[in-house]
Parts: structure tokens; C-alpha cells; sequence
């Protein structure tokens, strides 16, 4: 099967979209909003965050249905791209682009790293302008946030969102591919089957990425509308949880700060949220703490600025630990295809 270069031409199709995207990310950080899917799917979303005579009902079917939705458009997009868009060789370009742009849109780390660099800065220099930055991290009242809370905020909220925002699109396209591969050996063969790999990956990534945005928007306890979407990203986030823990641990060269997270990971009333959180805590020696909510004993003292700035660091090299494992996964993927 040709390809371009050394590479066969399903490892291309299936990598290229994860690289292009984390290149874009490098570059240019998110899509412009009028324009990025995941803002135009928050837009769809907005109306049906209301009272409802039945919230129960209409939340399942909100759960349900969008994400489905969001799914269906960009897989089908891809799909299509690669049925009727330009080769070079055996890889579908146009379909590998568009890929790309919807895993870019997806997955998001620079911007991520750049807020919470920005409130450790500001915690230092001007605390009143990081309780401002920091709203863009996270939901707590920061007015009453002293500058080691702060730091403390920043850094729980970079944890978290390593996970949701980054490791999550990443491990529901790799599974996608995955599923998507099996199916189309099922269904036809091998003919076409990196094209139908690459479709269902975008399209889980969409849908979990989709999953989480219904979560950020609607579930919250006085959201009943929500209550729904907020569970169906609990069962989401279960793996990418987990598996950004391990690229934190990786990360930090601490595979034991796995073994100390697992019981501060049930510290916080989320099921998913503790154990990145928890991971980072301990790899960096701190103490994460949510007042009233959770402690996250890692370390006796909350982040000192040095501290909060090797978290950052710590964040995007756990980043770069889940594009390599993958990337890896997806070229044992495309080599099982290219000689199945």
C-alpha cells in the first residue's frame, strides 16, 4: 500500500491529522471564535438551557442527541472528503486536512498553559488582575482568593483540563480509529479501511469532546436540564482521566505519585477530576486545595510561584507523553492495516 515518503499510506492517513493539529495548537492556539465548532456548538446548545416542565426528559435527549449530532457532522465530513477529495497516493489529503481541523478544534493545550502561566505571573505582581485571569480557569468566587490560592486554583484547573481539554479528543480518536478499523475489515475488507478508521476517530473526538462542552455548560446541580449530560461525562472522562494522570506521572520520571494520588483522587466529588489533580499535587510536592470542597495533600504548603511555574511546564510535557502514546497506537493501528 503506497504512502508518502517511508511511511505506508494508512500510517499517514491515521497520524498526520494528531500532528497537524498539535502543530496548530503550537502555532496559533484555538481557532478564531466565530468560527471554532466548539463555540458554534455551544451556541446550539444555549437554548436549551432553561426551565423545562420536564428536565429530566429533555436532558436525556439533549444528551443524547447532540453530541450524536456533533459526531455525525464531523465524521461525515471527513467521510465524504475522503470519498471525494484529492489523493496523493493512497492518502486522502482533503480528508486528512479536515481531520486535522477538527482535532484541533478539539484538543486544546497551548492556551491551557498560557491563562495559568498568566495568573502565576499576575499572583506575584498583581493579585487583583490574577482574580480576573482566573475566571477563565475556573468556576469559584476568586474575590476572597489569597495569591497562594490562587496558584493553587491555576494549577487544579491545569490538571483537570489536561485531561478534558487535551488527553480526552486524543484517546476517543485512537479508540475510534480503532473501532472504526474493526468495522470496516467486518463490513468490506481492507480496501478503505484507514479512510473509515480515520472518519470514526473524528467522529468519537467530536462526540466526547461534545460530551464534555454539555457538561461545562448545563451540569451544574441547579441545572436539572443538565443532570444527564453531567453523568453521561462522568462514564466519558472515566479513561482520559486516568490515562492524564499517567502522562503526568510520566512526566514528573514519578510513577509512584500514581500510588499516593489513588486515595487523594476520591477527595474531590468528582469521580474523574481527582486523579490528575491529585497526580500533579503530589509529582509537584504541593497542596491543592479547594476550600470546603477538597485537600489535595501532595505537599504540606500550596504552590509557591517557582512551584506553580514547574506545573506548568509539568502540564505541557504530560501533553507531549499522551501525543506520543497516540501516535504510537495509531501507527500499530495503521501497520495491522497496511498488512492485514
Amino acid at each position: 500500500m503506497t504512502g508518502v515518503g517511508p511511511l505506508p499510506a494508512p500510517a499517514v492517513t491515521l497520524v498526520a491529522p494528531l500532528l497537524l493539529a498539535v502543530a496548530l495548537d503550537l502555532a496559533v492556539a484555538e481557532p478564531p471564535r466565530r468560527v471554532h465548532p466548539v463555540a458554534l456548538f455551544g451556541s446550539v446548545v444555549e437554548p436549551f438551557d432553561r426551565e423545562w416542565a420536564r428536565p429530566g426528559l429533555v436532558g436525556v435527549a439533549v444528551a443524547v442527541a447532540l453530541p450524536l449530532a456533533a459526531a455525525a457532522v464531523a465524521g461525515g465530513a471527513v467521510a465524504l472528503a475522503a470519498e471525494y477529495g484529492p489523493q496523493v497516493g493512497d492518502v486522502p489529503v482533503l480528508a486528512v486536512a479536515v481531520a486535522a481541523g477538527v482535532l484541533f478544534s478539539a484538543a486544546s493545550l497551548r492556551m491551557l498553559c498560557d491563562a495559568t502561566r498568566e495568573v502565576v505571573a499576575e499572583s506575584e505582581a498583581d493579585p487583583d488582575a490574577a482574580r480576573e485571569s482566573v475566571r477563565a480557569l475556573v468556576g469559584r468566587d476568586p474575590a476572597d482568593l489569597s495569591p497562594a490560592d490562587l496558584r493553587s486554583a491555576a494549577v487544579e484547573s491545569a490538571a483537570e483540563n489536561l485531561a478534558d481539554g487535551f488527553v480526552a479528543p486524543l484517546l476517543w480518536y485512537a479508540l475510534g480509529a480503532t473501532g472504526g478499523a474493526a468495522l470496516g475489515v467486518i463490513s468490506g475488507g481492507t480496501a478503505g479501511v484507514a479512510e473509515t478508521a480515520l472518519a470514526a476517530g473524528i467522529a468519537a473526538a467530536a462526540w466526547a469532546k461534545a460530551v464534555n462542552t454539555l457538561d461545562s455548560m448545563l451540569g451544574y446541580r441547579s441545572k436539572p436540564v443538565g443532570r444527564a449530560s453531567a453523568r453521561l461525562d462522568d462514564a466519558v472522562m472515566f479513561l482520559p482521566a486516568r490515562a492524564a494522570a499517567c502522562c503526568l506521572a510520566v512526566a514528573a520520571r514519578s510513577p509512584a505519585s500514581l500510588r499516593r494520588a489513588r486515595s487523594l483522587a476520591r477527595e474531590p466529588a468528582s469521580p474523574n477530576s481527582g486523579w490528575p489533580m491529585a497526580t500533579a499535587a503530589v509529582a509537584l510536592g504541593v497542596r491543592l486545595e479547594k476550600p470546603g470542597a477538597y485537600a489535595l495533600t501532595g505537599g504540606p504548603e500550596p504552590p509557591t510561584p517557582a512551584a506553580a511555574r514547574d506545573a506548568v511546564r509539568l502540564v505541557g510535557a504530560a501533553g507531549g507523553v499522551a501525543v506520543a502514546v497516540a501516535a504510537g497506537s495509531l501507527l500499530a493501528l495503521a501497520g495491522v492495516i497496511a498488512w492485514s
